[in-house]
């Protein structure tokens, strides 16, 4: 599929899903690789004959659906941004939830990357957490469950954690188990379902707020505001911004996209 074509298509397929193409424009070779390979596997002829198919047929749909999935995690993600969640963020909610755990939910946790970043931190600093792992793709999920990861998922992990918080094996790098303990990894896509909470601090980063249209984006802000205690936080990625419309928070550092519940 050439890259005018690409766009073609995904500008006229990702609104009907709730999705948007501002979100997709830099990522969208990954997808059309994966539509290329459902249009050959479907024996179409190509981009127009899949466009014809998803009009005939409402399940491909569902198909495309998960073709459209982006999954890039890795340990501190945005530094800037975990160093106050870590150094600033936790420890207040430590305070705030005593005697209890800081109750955690990792939204699209991908390969246990962000929640196994807070287990570590959390340790380290003695505060008891609960971390509910999110995420729609079962083979991220034996990613997490299985913790083990390639030098690059490390690269923004400061080194004593690296140090303390895994065993080195040929090229990669196995989670202690200790740091398994206080994490559940559950299967659960955010559009459809939602861990319980509350939650004293919910990461919700390059997700809903990223590929999502503007009124999916305002459902999913409400609900998760829904499971978050006052005074907690919500975290987005540094490229994201909480919907205008969706009031309840305010921005706790300029830039970080680190929200307070009011």
């Amino acid at each position: 599929m050439k890259d005018p074509e690409c766009i073609a298509f995904l500008q006229w397929a990702l609104p009907q899903l709730q999705l948007r193409w501002p979100g997709y424009r830099k990522v969208r070779r990954q997808v059309c690789k994966r539509v290329d390979r459902r249009i050959r596997a479907l024996g179409l002829e190509g981009v127009d004959a899949y466009r014809a198919r998803l009009e005939a047929d409402p399940a491909e749909w569902a198909v495309l659906d998960d073709l459209t999935r982006i999954t890039i995690s890795r340990f501190f993600r945005e530094r800037d941004v975990f160093t106050y969640l870590c150094q600033t963020a936790l420890p207040e909610l430590h305070a705030l939830a005593a005697p209890g755990p800081v109750c955690v939910w990792s939204a699209g946790c991908g390969g246990g990357e962000e929640a196994y970043t807070l287990a570590i931190a959390a340790r380290e600093q003695a505060i008891p957490v609960r971390i509910v792992a999110t995420d729609w793709d079962e083979h991220q999920l034996v990613r997490a469950r299985e913790a083990r990861y390639s030098a690059g998922c490390l690269k923004d992990l400061p080194a004593r954690w690296r140090i303390s918080a895994f065993e080195q094996e040929g090229g990669e790098f196995v989670l202690h188990d200790d740091f398994h303990r206080n994490v559940e990894l559950l299967h659960q896509d955010i559009r459809r379902d939602m861990p319980a909470g509350p939650f004293h601090l919910i990461l919700c980063r390059y997700l809903a707020f990223t590929y999502f249209d503007a009124p999916l984006q305002r459902e999913i802000a409400e609900r998760l505001l829904t499971r978050t205690v006052a005074g907690g936080f919500l975290a987005l990625g540094k490229h994201e911004s909480w919907p205008l419309d969706a009031p309840g928070v305010i921005e706790v550092q300029p830039g970080l996209r680190v929200y307070r519940k009011l």
